[in-house]
């Protein structure tokens, strides 16, 4: 049957209801595979009459449904009635043993197609198996396989070099080698190809010319074809195998002579009996299992286990006489046994490697003949040798070392030197006795806890990967992380950027003239890129984007026919360069063009000889100071034209050089992508022309704000599009006491952000999982009319909260939970839907998931807001520098320099000092009253890992002649420090102690010697386990990792120009 929907009720009449239960189905009846919705389990009942429906979000097709009540009604029992929805279901079957296969011939020798559909469902408990291949003709070809339990799609169409080693498949699915059912759609329509494996979706492009091939179903059965290669063949059963319509299995089933049989193919499905279970807990799960027989000679276990976790027990066995024991665990991914002897020292012994990867593994322990053999996968056996045969005490512990105490009421008391085995086995044997795991659970054999039968509930974490930005994903058997070294993203899913936005970003914070990595939208799609950030400016800051054509290029002979063509490839991709010039106030792009009878336009019709292409690959003929549709240059617009006849210089059309130099600055169609030259195949005539790079300034977000006087008022946004992620930051300033600075609802999930007290910003959220709370309490009121800073977080890992420079407010997601934000109404800034608890005063550079919002236009068509922000604090001027704070006052304004390393009224003039050999200064941080606010109202959401989500931000500038010199060091109340140092041949080093009993990590950014009397400037810049070193004067620029992640929040005093010895 194929069932879509299930629904529950409670027993009649009572007060007995089911109100959550799991879902698992079975194509036999003794096999289980839990359905899992978004956390795994279904909503059930509230009472015993109503009716709940759940629709399935993608059918199942099964023989046995089983319902497992989660939670129940605390005031009555258990009561459930449950009906089935769905409809009949053919099935055609064919069993492979691993040496059969069905060939599949075409009616016609050789047949073109355009579109191809194949489509089956297939099930193995075998993780390697070819489910078919063809081969056409002209090199093409195709091969689905199953590869460590995933599936590979090799498919090449009409390409040659078919046997190239860059065979690169397309992959998709996991633990596909579970025993049950799992369905594949190859869809081609051209080159375009769909692979879907369960519900997951994989779309390419393929090569070659789309001829078919000789398919082959269940293995390659054709020895002697060239190019045939070698692989193992499917072991298990498929069904309802069609290609482009044709019911393969069915053709075989009735002998159609298209089909050639190879082997023996069966048409119903055999049915291996594994028998596994789960362990479900790393605390207390555990098997106990009797000897099969008398094991006064030695004994022998064999099992297969599969599991994610890198460490985990999996057999105690006591022996005799106590406390002798032999234990087999994991470690460190690899499988270790020791022998622990009274009054000896314990043997040991290790094999096997990445034991953790969710394959089935299978172990084989024997001490037998006066040794212990270990056997992993059937590779060479690790031994340990004895001086008299071992004997068990009677039972045998699985996955941990437990017992069960009847003292009182029946507890379990588990002893562990490690973490328990979290996972699954099957084909448990003890003396080669075979464990019957149905006696187990009937009580007639052993003892358990914790364990589910006849199921391995193991899932795969990483797919889909919810990592971001290529961040490389790992899991456990309860959770997943996520590596983001090298992507230039940080956080729990790699989703937000360590790079500032934009150049303006870096002058705010005190950054210099230089190259700079910035990303202009932020957690957005882009990446970052490599710009070089020109500061020398009293107020702009430009922004340079350079490409491939610095120098000039000079041509001779080209014409409308053959015209010169120069690409232009710029240092970063069209997309980061859209998103550079749309954020920015102002660009432009210097084009040269020196002539010499070389014409710019026709005279007789005015059509162009000589034009650009814009970043859009559109034809553009105005010039420099000219608006699009303008077919003129500079010199006119200068009235200063060498003939007053023509509008361009070149247009004179001498024969001695001239020069129609200008500045393009229409924003929509820069930059310049390509240069066209069609008029140098005259006798003399030549052109030398320059286009110089991409110049931007201003950032258009920084300064966009609304202003909210009435408190029923709001701006209204599309619905917010953030189910796994969402990132959330503004500026704000206010008087009053309270107001929502925005809100997005759905039908039963929402997101706000809201200022709930004059002190406390609060970020809550559900996504199913009941409310979440984050608050920032500040010891000093918000509503002081100042500007503000908030970001908020969400994703499937954890939520975060900061507010100015408070610490950060982080809480972590449950292991279990509903992953997905649904949203359906607008989004709401500054009030919500219901007009109530209204925001009044400013919010400015509103920013989500990297998307800017215009604040200003939206507000020109709002009754209650305003463009903008009244005071002298909220333009765009820039008036207090280098991460000084603009403090509004009645009559002006006074810049707060204490967050700053400069002074001044504007914080732009250095502060230096001068040390000798044997001066120092140092400062000492106290714990503000903020922290310990927040660590008493919210200790229990914040977790150890919040430890690595801590950002060092450490710039300076030095002059020295001396070396050794220490420069800097910050160090911690947990003895934790980071010390920059010169060495004594004047290179600089970057010191970072994190665990007092390990070596500091050491890094060497530059091997030069600063020690020569030149003002050098040093940036260090950590998030998490990343560290990034800019060195000014030097070029250099570095992105390392350390070896441990996570310097304390909690620093104690920071050192400047000490001589100090470092441990």
């Amino acid at each position: 049957m194929e069932v879509t929907a299930v629904a529950t009720q409670g027993r009649y009449d009572s007060w007995d209801w089911v109100s959550s239960y799991l879902l698992l189905y079975s194509d036999t009846g003794r096999g289980w595979k839990q359905y899992r919705q978004e956390d795994g389990r279904f909503a059930g009942n509230v009472n015993s009459e109503a009716v709940v429906l759940n629709k399935l979000s993608h059918s199942i097709k099964t023989r046995f449904l089983r319902f497992i009540p989660f939670n129940w009604n605390p005031s009555g029992w258990m009561g459930l009635r449950v009906e089935v929805y769905g409809c009949s279901y053919k099935s055609y079957v064919a069993d492979f043993d691993g040496r059969s296969s069905l060939l599949y011939r075409f009616n016609q020798k050789s047949m073109s197609t355009v579109k191809d559909v194949i489509s089956l469902r297939f099930k193995s408990h075998q993780a390697e198996g070819v489910l078919l291949h063809g081969e056409g003709q002209r090199g093409d070809y195709i091969t689905l396989e199953l590869h460590r339990g995933r599936l590979d799609l090799y498919l090449n169409l009409g390409h040659r070099l078919r046997f190239s080693s860059r065979r690169v498949p397309v992959t998709v699915g996991s633990l596909l080698d579970d025993q049950h059912w799992h369905s594949v759609l190859i869809e081609r329509f051209n080159k375009q190809v769909n692979l879907t494996v369960d519900s997951h979706t994989h779309r390419f492009h393929t090569g070659g010319e789309g001829h078919s091939m000789e398919l082959s179903f269940g293995g390659i059965p054709l020895p002697g074809k060239p190019g045939t290669f070698l692989r193992k063949n499917f072991h298990g059963c498929m069904e309802n195998l069609y290609y482009n319509g044709i019911n393969i299995i069915d053709l075989a089933k009735r002998r159609k002579p298209q089909i050639h049989s190879v082997g023996n193919v069966t048409f119903s499905c055999s049915q291996p009996q594994l028998g596994a279970c789960t362990f479900l807990s790393s605390t207390s799960s555990f098997l106990s299992l009797p000897s099969a027989t008398s094991a006064t000679e030695g004994f022998s276990v064999r099992f297969h286990f599969r599991t994610w976790n890198a460490d985990g027990l999996l057999l105690s066995a006591p022996l005799v006489p106590e406390p002798q024991r032999l234990e087999l665990q994991i470690t460190n991914t690899r499988l270790h046994l020791t022998l622990h002897r009274s009054g000896r020292h314990k043997s040991e012994v290790s094999t096997g490697h990445t034991l953790n990867d969710g394959l089935w593994h299978s172990v084989r322990l024997d001490t037998r003949n006066l040794q212990i053999t270990l056997t992993v996968d059937n590779e060479p056996s690790s031994t340990i040798e004895l001086w008299e045969e071992l004997e068990s005490k009677g039972n045998f512990y699985f996955g941990g070392y437990c017992i069960f105490s009847h003292s009182g009421c029946p507890t379990v008391e588990c002893q562990y030197a490690t973490a328990a085995f979290q996972g699954c086995m099957q084909l448990i044997f003890i003396n080669s006795q075979t464990v019957d795991l149905s006696h187990v659970q009937q009580g007639l054999l052993g003892s358990y806890n914790e364990l589910q039968f006849h199921t391995c509930n193991i899932r795969d974490r990483c797919l889909p990967n919810l990592c971001e930005h290529g961040g490389r994903c790992s899991q456990s058997w309860s959770s997943f992380s996520c590596d983001c070294l090298g992507t230039g993203y940080s956080g729990g899913t790699c989703h937000n950027s360590i790079y500032e936005a934009s150049c303006e970003a870096y002058k705010l914070i005190g950054s210099s003239s230089g190259f700079y990595s910035i990303d202009p939208d932020g957690s957005g799609p882009l990446g970052p890129t490599q710009v070089y950030c020109n500061m020398t400016g009293e107020i702009a800051v430009w922004t340079v984007v350079t490409h491939n054509s610095t120098a000039p290029v000079t041509v001779q002979g080209s014409s409308l026919l053959k015209p010169h063509i120069m690409t232009l490839n710029y240092s970063t991709s069209a997309d980061q360069l859209h998103a550079i010039v749309a954020g920015s106030e102002h660009c432009q792009q210097e084009v040269v063009y020196n002539c010499r009878k070389s014409r710019l336009f026709n005279s007789k019709d005015g059509s162009p000889l000589s034009w650009w292409l814009d970043r859009e690959g559109e034809r553009r003929s105005y010039w420099g100071g000219f608006l699009p549709g303008v077919q003129q240059c500079s010199c006119s617009l200068e009235e200063n034209c060498v003939d007053m006849n023509y509008f361009c210089n070149c247009d004179a059309d001498k024969e001695t050089w001239a020069n129609d130099t200008g500045i393009l600055s229409y924003k929509d169609h820069l930059p310049v992508s390509h240069m066209v030259v069609g008029d140098t195949n005259r006798t003399g005539s030549q052109a030398v022309y320059h286009i110089g790079p991409l110049r931007c300034y201003g950032d258009k977000t920084m300064w966009n704000a609304a202003s909210f006087y009435q408190e029923s008022s709001y701006l209204y946004f599309p619905t917010l599009q953030a189910e796994l992620a969402s990132d959330i930051s503004f500026y704000f300033k206010t008087g009053s006491p309270s107001g929502v600075f925005l809100e997005n609802l759905g039908l039963k999930h929402f997101i706000r952000v809201e200022l709930s007290s004059p002190s406390t910003v609060t970020f809550s959220f559900d996504v199913g999982n009941g409310p979440a709370v984050l608050s920032v309490k500040s010891h000093l009121p918000l509503n002081d009319r100042q500007w503000h800073y908030v970001r908020a977080e969400r994703n499937v890992k954890e939520a975060s909260l900061q507010v100015d420079e408070l610490p950060l407010r982080f809480m972590e997601a449950p292991a279990e939970g509903y992953l997905r934000l649904r949203l359906s109404s607008q989004l709401f800034v500054g009030g919500t839907a219901s007009q109530q608890r209204g925001f009044l005063g400013c919010i400015r550079t509103l920013t989500i998931n990297g998307v800017s919002f215009d604040l200003e236009e939206r507000a020109k068509m709002t009754p209650g807001v305003s463009s903008g922000c009244p005071g002298y604090c909220s333009g765009s001027s820039s008036l207090c520098h280098n991460r000084g704070r603009c403090i509004e006052k009645s009559s002006g304004y006074v810049c707060d320099c204490s967050q700053s390393a400069y002074g001044g009224t504007a914080c732009d003039q250095e502060v230096s000092v001068s040390f000798d050999r044997e001066s120092s200064v140092t400062y000492t941080f106290q714990e503000p009253f903020s922290v310990m606010q927040n660590r008493n109202s919210q200790a229990s959401s914040v977790s150890t890992e919040s430890i690595s989500r801590a950002r060092e931000d450490v710039a300076f500038s030095f002059s020295t002649t001396q070396s050794p010199a220490m420069l800097l060091t910050v160090s911690t109340f947990s003895q934790q420090y980071i010390a920059v140092i010169l060495a004594k041949n004047g290179s600089l080093q970057i010191w970072y102690q994190l665990k007092t009993n390990k070596n500091p990590d050491v890094f060497s950014p530059s091997s030069s010697n600063m020690a020569d009397g030149r003002l050098h400037r040093i940036r260090l810049h950590r998030v998490s386990r990343n560290v990034y070193i800019q060195v000014r004067n030097e070029g250099v620029f570095s992105n390392l990792c350390l070896h441990t992640v996570g310097l304390r929040n909690d620093i104690s005093h920071t050192v400047i120009g000490i001589q100090q010895k470092i441990h």
